[in-house]
């Protein structure tokens, strides 16, 4: 009988002397990861990865919550510079030192990165006037205005060495060349496609993990995912398909977590151009008007979408509806706006209003290796837009080639995924809907090219709002115009987020998806 591969990676973990021998943790991921430069592309699977191998000035807790990582500790001097004490006896991974001077490096690095299909990171440098070291663990950081969210957007910013980093290329990242940090594992092989593998760096200044080695192996199919858990080929998974969820609880070989995940799945239409090149009229000929950029077709198309059934049949119970970026009741949220009600009668009038009684042809983007269920989805919407009225045909790309495209304005309709990474609404709001700016960062995924006045003084008014009650109630605000009065952007759900692992090991999950492998422990 052949013993599964996890029963003996578990069985090494012995009380001897009275500690417990770690070893290798083997994760089967959805998405992959695309680079290894901490500053080029923010997409999850990277910073699985990313937060494993850097460190940031601060970091959030389980919660969200600003928590110290190499700043110790931190004080405004006056509106537009902040002090920050850096931790000391901290190491680079080949050992040197980590000094003040690498976080003042770092700073200019990340924003002469050249920008990604999203924008890389410098949507969270806006503000950021000037970074220098005043010694060797204390930094000033100046912005060019108050910035509340100072402190939320450094969690995005993983800091990397000067002496490795200096002369490198994007390629001296991917190659691990340059891929050298203070995290707690190093990196040590990358196959694109096959597999990535780290190591336990011992000179972590936290806590020491469970895990020798952690790899990460990418597999995009879900039934594969669950049958790599099932025969011991891995020991943990994310994204555990919905009717695998119930399963994988009822056994008892298993543990599942889950948790509601701040990523919402949302349509993005074409404001900007008035001949769209995926828009066609009802015969299938190119349109000179852009039926996306009036309203009523957008609260439509809103309207003709039954939520609940993507959310029961699609995502098999594992979403919940939205009306808005973030969920309902989490800080700066609106709690006027309610996910749109299925109205296909309505919404047909409504485009028949707009001068469409007999719809027109539309292209619908996604990717297919990105999200969970994101061509399912795609597809579902599509079959409702055509009962609206609409001629609907479904293309469905893997994320290497959708980013770039949705960047470069080749779609018209396209499916997106965006998720808060600093745990507040203000830099999601400008970076998804702010009027694009690429040298500030700001608009870095608006694909669409929205563009509003009225929302820009909006944000740039919570910009420099100190206040958090003032700030809430501006962004507030801020959703209800875009979300409800414009119909910027067609919100839809939020996934539920669940890992599946062996017993014998537990990971309590994280909000925003992220598979974070020095936080999974063997249980004791």
């Amino acid at each position: 009988m052949k013993i599964p591969g996890w029963f003996l990676a578990l069985a090494a973990c012995v009380f001897l002397s009275g500690h417990t021998e770690a070893v290798d943790l083997r994760i089967g991921v959805f998405s992959e990861v695309t680079t290894l430069d901490p500053h080029y592309f923010q997409l999850t699977s990277n910073v699985d990865v990313d937060m494993l191998v850097y460190s940031t000035l601060v970091s959030h807790d389980i919660n969200l919550k600003i928590v110290p990582d190499l700043a110790v500790s931190w004080h405004p001097v006056d509106d537009l510079h902040w002090e920050f004490r850096l931790r000391q006896g901290v190491t680079w991974q080949d050992g040197s030192p980590f000094t003040a001077d690498d976080v003042a490096f770092t700073f200019q690095r990340a924003r002469n990165v050249p920008p990604s299909p999203s924008g890389g990171v410098q949507q969270y440098l806006q503000h950021i006037k000037n970074v220098s070291a005043i010694d060797d663990h204390t930094v000033i950081i100046e912005t060019d205005q108050p910035w509340p969210v100072l402190l939320h957007s450094l969690v995005n910013i993983w800091i990397v060495s000067r002496k490795h980093g200096a002369d490198a290329t994007f390629g001296d990242y991917n190659s691990g060349r340059a891929t050298i940090g203070t995290g707690p594992f190093r990196e040590v092989q990358w196959i694109p496609g096959d597999r990535m593998i780290l190591e336990r760096y011992d000179g972590y200044f936290g806590p020491k993990p469970d895990w020798d080695r952690v790899i990460y192996r990418p597999i995009t199919n879900d039934a594969a995912r669950v049958a790599a858990l099932l025969s011991g080929d891995v020991d943990l998974i994310g994204n555990v398909p919905g009717n695998d969820v119930a399963n994988l609880q009822a056994n008892p070989s298993f543990t599942v977590t889950s948790l509601p995940s701040t990523r919402l799945y949302f349509w993005t239409l074409d404001h900007e151009r008035d001949i769209s090149p995926q828009i066609t009229d009802a015969d299938g000929k190119p349109m000179t008007k852009n039926p996306l950029k009036d309203v009523r077709v957008r609260r439509a198309m809103s309207m003709a979408i039954d939520r609940q059934s993507l959310v029961t049949r699609v995502m098999q119970g594992q979403a919940i509806l939205a009306s808005q970026f973030m969920p309902t009741g989490l800080p700066g949220t609106s709690t006027k706006l309610e996910p749109v009600a299925f109205d296909l009668v309505g919404a047909r009038k409504l485009l028949a209003e707009a001068g469409y009684p007999d719809g027109f042809g539309i292209v619908m983007n996604s990717t297919n290796d990105r999200y969970p269920n994101d061509a399912k989805v795609n597809q579902a919407v599509a079959q409702m837009w055509t009962r609206l009225g609409l001629k609907t045909s479904v293309a469905t790309w893997p994320k290497s080639v959708f980013f770039p495209r949705a960047a470069k304005g080749d779609f018209s309709v396209l499916l997106g995924g965006n998720s808060s990474s600093t745990g507040e609404p203000l830099s999601q709001l400008l970076n998804v809907l702010g009027t694009v700016h690429r040298e500030s960062g700001i608009g870095g995924s608006n694909y669409g090219r929205y563009s509003s006045p009225e929302l820009d003084t909006m944000l740039a008014k919570a910009s420099v709002t100190m206040g958090d009650d003032a700030r809430n109630g501006l962004l507030a605000q801020a959703y209800e115009y875009a979300f409800g009065d414009q119909v910027a952007v067609i919100p839809m759900l939020f996934p539920t987020t669940s890992w599946a692992m062996h017993k014998g090991i537990i990971y309590d999950g994280w909000l925003q998806e992220t598979t974070i492998s020095s936080m999974v422990h063997i249980v004791r």
